[in-house]
C-alpha cells in the first residue's frame, strides 16, 4: 500500500533538476505527500496514479535544444493543477501556444523580481523580491488565457496564472532558501490554486507504518541490524511498535564508533523501545582484519566484509534459537536511496555499504523498508513522534565504516583512542554552543601518519595534527562549509590540545563539495 492510497499526492516531474528532491522536500514541508517521476514517463501513466497536482521541475537544457525534453500538451488536457518551475515553467508555457526565447539576458543567481499582478499565487508579497535564478531563455509571451505576474530585467515575464485551468508557473527556484518567500509561493500553489489537503504528518506516517508492517509480517520473526545512525534506529523502533517481541535487533560493535555511541544503541535505544537486542562484540575480530591497512579502499572492503560475516553468525543463532519462522530483514532504505537507484526496481539492493546485502544464498530474508517514503528530515520526526532519545534522533549522518575513514593511515587502537577524544571534544562543544542542528555533519580527522612540530611546556613536541570539517547542506549531494565564530573554534582547538596531548596542531577545512566530499576518505 502506498501512502497516496491515503493522502493527497503531488508528482514532480525531473528534468533532470538538481533541485528536484527539494522541491518534493519542500512539498513534504508543507505536509503534503510528494512523489518523483522522470521526464520520460508518460502522462497516461501520470495521470493514472490521480494526483491532486503536479509540479514541473527545472532542467539543464533549453527548450530549443535538440533533444530537449518537452511537455506532452495532454499534461494539462485533464483536471490536474500543474505548477512550473524554471524550465518547467517555459516548458508549459510553449506548450500552450507562448512564446520563449534566447534574449540574450541570462540571470544566475539572486535576482530582483518587480511583482505586477499578485494574482492568486502571488498575494500577499511584497512587490519586490530577492529570487534565486538560473536561466538563459525566457517567456516573452504568455499562452493565451494566463495572466502575468511578474517579471525581471532578464525575464520580462517570471510568473503566470491560468485560474481556470489550475496552472501556474515561476521563471525562478521557489525551493531553494535564497529565494525570499519561496515556500509561501509553494503553499499558494498547493492550497490556493490545487486546493491539496495537509494530511502528511509525524504521526500520521508512524500510525500507517505500523497498519502496514503488521499486515506484512503476520505472525513471522523479524531481525534488523542496527548500525548506531538514525535511520537503522527509527526503522527499527518502527518495526518495534508494530510488531513487539517478533523483532529481534542485532548490533554490531565493531569498535569504530564515537565515544559512547554503543553504549547509546545499548541502554538508550532498549530503553526506550524495550526491543529485544543481541549485542556482538566483534571489536577485536575487525580491528585483527585492519591491521597493517592504509588504503581507504580496501579499509572500506574489509570492514564490508567483516559486518557481512558478523552479522550471518549473529543471525544464525537468532534463526536457531527464536519460535518461529524468520522471514523479514529490516533496511533503513530512504526514499532519495529509491530515487537515485531510478525507482522501484533495484531499489533494495542499493547502499549496500552499510545495509546488509552478501548473505550466502540458505540465509535470503524478505525486506521491510518503512522508511522507503521518507527524507531524513522526516526519519528525523517520525523518531521523535517514536520517543527516540534526541542524541540519537539528531545525530550528525555518519559512515558506515565509522572512525576507519577518519584515521588517515592504519587503523589502530591507539590512533582510535586519539580521535575518539578529540571528536568527543567536539561535538560537546557544538551542542554547548547551540549549534548541532545547524551543521549537517562534521567530521574530525586524524592524520595519523602525520607528524606535526610543536611546543608543549618547555619542550618541543612532534604530535600528529587533526582536521575539522564541519559543513552545511541539505542533502548531502552539495555542501558548504560550516562558518563557525572564531571563539568557539578557538576552544575547541584549546581543549583538543590541552586533553589530547598526542595532537599538536587543529587545522579546519574550508572546502565545499565539490570539489571535495565530506569525508577525507
Amino acid at each position: 500500500m502506498s501512502p497516496a492510497d491515503d493522502h493527497d499526492l503531488v508528482i514532480v516531474v525531473d528534468y533532470g533538476a538538481q533541485y528536484a528532491q527539494l522541491i518534493a522536500r519542500r512539498v513534504r514541508e508543507a505536509k503534503v505527500y510528494s512523489e518523483i517521476v522522470p521526464h520520460t514517463a508518460a502522462v497516461a501513466e501520470i495521470l493514472a496514479r490521480k494526483p491532486k497536482a503536479i509540479i514541473l521541475s527545472g532542467g539543464p537544457s533549453s527548450v530549443y535544444a535538440p533533444g530537449a525534453p518537452q511537455v506532452d500538451p495532454g499534461m494539462f488536457s485533464g483536471d490536474v493543477p500543474v505548477f512550473g518551475i524554471c524550465y518547467g515553467f517555459q516548458a508549459m508555457a510553449r506548450a500552450l501556444g507562448g512564446e520563449v526565447a534566447h534574449t540574450g539576458g541570462s540571470e544566475f543567481g539572486r535576482t530582483a523580481l518587480q511583482v505586477g499582478e499578485h494574482g492568486r499565487l502571488l498575494a500577499g508579497l511584497p512587490e519586490q523580491l530577492r529570487v534565486w535564478m538560473s536561466h538563459g531563455d525566457s517567456v516573452v509571451k504568455a499562452p493565451e488565457g494566463f495572466v502575468p505576474l511578474a517579471g525581471s530585467d532578464g525575464a520580462p515575464i517570471a510568473a503566470f496564472e491560468d485560474l481556470g485551468r489550475g496552472l501556474a508557473g515561476v521563471q525562478w527556484h521557489p525551493e531553494v532558501l535564497h529565494s525570499e518567500s519561496g515556500q509561501r509561493v509553494l503553499e499558494s500553489f498547493l492550497f490556493d490554486v490545487a486546493g491539496v489537503r495537509p494530511t502528511w504528518t509525524a504521526a500520521n506516517i508512524v500510525e500507517e507504518s505500523v497498519a502496514a508492517i503488521r499486515q506484512q509480517v503476520g505472525d513471522k520473526q523479524v531481525i534488523c541490524a542496527l548500525s548506531g545512525g538514525v535511520d537503522s534506529a527509527v526503522a527499527g523502533a518502527l518495526v518495534q511498535r508494530a510488531i513487539g517481541d517478533q523483532l529481534t535487533c542485532v548490533f554490531v560493535d565493531h569498535g569504530l564508533l564515537r565515544k559512547g555511541e554503543a553504549e547509546q544503541v545499548e541502554k538508550d535505544f532498549v530503553a526506550a523501545t524495550g526491543v529485544d537486542l543481541k549485542v556482538f562484540d566483534a571489536r577485536k575480530q575487525f580491528l585483527d582484519a585492519l591491521a597493517g591497512v592504509s588504503d581507504p579502499e580496501r579499509k572500506r572492503k574489509i570492514i564490508g566484509a567483516e559486518f557481512i560475516s558478523c552479522f550471518e553468525q549473529a543471525a544464525r543463532e537468532i534463526v536457531g534459537s527464536v519460535d518461529g519462522s524468520v522471514e523479514f530483514l529490516v533496511q533503513g532504505t530512504l526514499y532519495p536511496d529509491v530515487v537515485e537507484s531510478g525507482g522501484g526496481e533495484g531499489a533494495a539492493n542499493i547502499k549496500s555499504h552499510h545495509n546488509v546485502g552478501g548473505l550466502p544464498d540458505d540465509l535470503q530474508f524478505k525486506l521491510i523498508e518503512p522508511l522507503r517514503t521518507l527524507f531524513k528530515d522526516e526519519v528525523r520526526a517520525v523518531g521523535e513522534e517514536l520517543g527516540l532519545p534526541a542524541a540519537m534522533v539528531w545525530r550528525h549522518p555518519f559512515p558506515g565504516p565509522g572512525l576507519a575513514i577518519r584515521i588517515i593511515g592504519e587503523v589502530t587502537q591507539e590512533r582510535l583512542g586519539i580521535l575518539r577524544e578529540a571528536d568527543a571534544i567536539v561535538r560537546a562543544e557544538v551542542t554547548a554552543a547551540g549549534l548541532d542542528r545547524d551543521i549537517w555533519q562534521f567530521p574530525v580527522v586524524l592524520l595519523a601518519d602525520v607528524r606535526s612540530v610543536g611546543v608543549q611546556g618547555d619542550g618541543r613536541t612532534y604530535g600528529h595534527p587533526v582536521v575539522l570539517r564541519p559543513v552545511t547542506s541539505e542533502d548531502a549531494m552539495t555542501a558548504d562549509w560550516g562558518r563557525l565564530p572564531y571563539d568557539l573554534l578557538e576552544r575547541i582547538s584549546s581543549k583538543i590540545t590541552n586533553s589530547v596531548r598526542e595532537i599538536n596542531r587543529v587545522t579546519l577545512d574550508i572546502t565545499s563539495k565539490p570539489p571535495a566530499t565530506i569525508e577525507w576518505e
